[in-house]
């Protein structure tokens, strides 16, 4: 029988790259969005949700179980990017951001939960970022939000152990995706003291992003997780230097760290 997959935030970029690959490896695939196009789309079966919103989420997993009496595997990805010197940055747009890349995700695991206790079995796999394993300049917010989800899913990892339901991470590095055009970015102030800085920051991230991976890489992980007895903890996927950024956080001192970040940025 084929398992049931549930990928949030699957319209576009990676979640629709995911979606689209895991369907047409013979996994019955449920994708999101907030308003679907249409039913079906390349052999996901899609419904609306909305992560900031609770009872969207509990509507589409009701509707996964009525439909399949099981889900076997959740690709929590939905997210969203944001930019901006935190001092700059509207605390509305920072709740806005938790709400979406943490509080929902958090959210979608408690929906399926009980569903996944029932049938002794189930599989999690939380999309957060390489970002999130190191404060970057002018994307703190971004990284604080997926760093969260990371140690999260280290805790509840070990929660529900007893109950054979299994959780993991997925840090992509930069991948080609529409990602820099859904980011929130903070204004560009003019009398702004950060101006000049956050302005060359962004350029080069948009560059790193048009530069990214294909998203086809995150699906053939993502596909061979699910595929996995036992998954690790983390994994990491994007060019060399990204995954080393993370070894080189753990090996190095603080400061000589940080000072590679701010040649990095030409900070």
């Amino acid at each position: 029988m084929a398992k049931v997959v549930f990928i949030t935030g699957a319209s576009s970029g990676i979640g629709a790259a995911v979606a689209q690959y895991l369907a047409g490896c013979g996994y019955k695939v449920y994708g999101t969005s907030r308003t679907p196009k249409a039913e079906l789309i390349n052999g996901v079966h899609m419904l609306a949700l909305d992560v900031t919103k609770r009872e969207t989420i509990q509507a589409a997993v009701a509707q996964i179980i009525q439909r399949e009496s099981r889900i076997d595997v959740l690709v929590n990805n939905a997210g969203m990017g944001i930019t901006g010197p935190i001092e700059e940055t509207p605390d509305s747009a920072v709740q806005h951001v938790f709400d979406t890349n943490y509080f929902g995700p958090l959210e979608v695991i408690k929906a399926v939960l009980p569903q996944m206790r029932q049938q002794q079995n189930g599989l999690v796999i939380n999309i957060t970022s390489i970002a999130g394993y190191m404060g970057l300049p002018y994307r703190g917010i971004y990284s604080a939000t997926k760093g969260a989800l990371g140690i999260t899913t280290e805790a509840y990892r070990m929660e529900l152990k007893e109950f054979n339901v299994k959780m993991t991470t997925v840090a992509p590095g930069d991948f080609a995706t529409n990602i820099a055009a859904g980011r929130f970015h903070a204004p560009l102030l003019e009398n702004s003291p950060y101006k000049q800085n956050y302005g060359n920051t962004l350029a080069l991230m948009d560059e790193h992003v048009d530069q990214g991976m294909d998203t086809k890489v995150m699906a053939k992980v993502i596909h061979k997780i699910i595929t996995t007895k036992n998954p690790k903890v983390h994994y990491r996927v994007g060019f060399f230097m990204q995954k080393f950024s993370i070894v080189l956080k753990r090996i190095l001192p603080d400061t000589w760290y940080e000072k590679l970040l701010l040649n990095h940025y030409n900070l």
